[in-house]
């Protein structure tokens, strides 16, 4: 009796096995809503008819409303003259906080300045780097003639300002404050000289 049972259940079972394709499963309890056929979208492909995450098109999938992509911090000051000047009154830099390594962030600032800034601002923030000293670009400050804080510092980084181009793709914000705590301490020595 039991042989007979035990038989019984693997026809069973390899009957219910047999017809059974990886590409068409038998049974498919929600067939239209793609959960058993995921579909991947590509960066640039073109747009299924219907889709709102695209606008229309081969273009960039849209991320979803009211998100932010991880590891980035939105900026809240404009790029215009009065974003500037607020960033420059009011935008304060969280580095400072951690004074315990506060000469770590400037070493690491000072690195930073040295790969992107001193080409044109100089050694020494008098805006006589190689770029000025040969000819190749005019008009850079010198930080002793400006009055900088950190937050304009950051803000110009970020933006760029006149014929300077925005360094917010090659620097962090990170980078970008340890950027400016270094040329706060170039500009203190200048003016104490």
């Amino acid at each position: 009796m039991k042989k007979r049972y035990i038989f019984a259940l693997s026809v069973v079972a390899l009957s219910l096995t047999a017809c059974f394709h990886k590409d068409k499963p038998n049974y498919q309890y929600m067939a239209d809503t793609d959960m058993y056929f995921p579909v991947g979208y590509e960066t640039y492909q073109e747009a299924p008819e219907g889709n709102k995450a695209l606008k229309g098109g081969m273009e960039a999938q849209l991320p979803p409303e009211h998100t932010i992509k991880r590891g980035w911090m939105p900026y809240l000051y404009p790029n215009t003259n009065e974003g500037y000047e607020d960033a420059k009154a009011n935008l304060k830099n969280p580095l400072v906080a951690d004074s315990l390594a506060l000469d770590s962030h400037i070493k690491e600032g000072a690195a930073l300045y040295n790969i992107y800034c001193m080409v044109c601002h100089g050694a020494e923030g008098d805006g006589q780097g190689i770029l000025v000293q040969r000819d190749k670009y005019l008009g850079v400050p010198n930080y002793k003639d400006r009055e900088i804080t950190q937050g304009s510092i950051y803000h110009v980084i970020y933006y760029g300002r006149n014929a300077m181009g925005s360094y917010a793709s090659q620097i962090t914000e990170k980078e970008r404050w340890q950027v400016a705590l270094y040329v706060e301490q170039l500009r203190n020595k200048l003016i104490n000289k």
